[in-house]
């Protein structure tokens, strides 16, 4: 019985460590991301070589770079990823530096706020599985197993740059 138990309990020590959202990774260092909107592409690069390229969903209304809060557009331009939530409500997320200083000045401008919290993330409850078309609210949208591996790959202050 004894040694049963420690079977049953090994068993699920590892299943639990095979269902973790937090892979890890030992390949080349990710340089920068680049993001084509257009084609719905993602690519992480080391140099001048794609290690992996992801089909990505957008904002609502992913034609244009973002100008305002509630726009539906994903931004436009170079930033970097400042941040990573575990927790994210969409698996897991890194953030995107924007708005820069010429996006709020650019929407102050028009009297408006130029929004903010864009991240490249995983799916909600209410869109696993469903494919990747453009729902998001200005994010970069992928599947989970791939936001796993994103978030394994890219450290806080690679460049990305998002382009239309």
């Amino acid at each position: 019985m004894k040694r049963r138990l420690v079977l049953v309990s090994a068993a699920a020590a590892l299943l639990s460590a095979c269902s973790s959202k937090f892979r890890t990774y030992n390949g080349p260092e990710v340089t920068r991301v680049v993001v084509m909107k257009g084609e719905r592409k993602m690519h992480l690069v080391n140099g001048n070589k794609a290690l992996k390229t992801y089909k990505i969903g957008l904002g609502g209304d992913p034609v244009g770079p973002k100008q305002f809060d509630g726009d539906g557009k994903t931004p436009e331009g170079a930033y970097y990823i400042d941040r990573r939530n575990p927790r994210s409500a969409y698996h897991l997320s890194l953030g995107i530096s924007y708005p820069n200083k010429r996006d709020v000045d650019a929407a102050k401008a028009a009297g408006k706020e130029p929004g903010g919290d864009i991240f490249i993330h995983g799916e909600d409850a209410k869109r696993k599985g469903r494919g990747q078309k453009d729902w998001t609210a200005g994010c970069i949208a992928v599947k989970n197993r791939e936001i796993e591996e994103i978030y394994a790959m890219v450290r806080v202050g690679t460049p990305i740059y998002i382009y239309p």
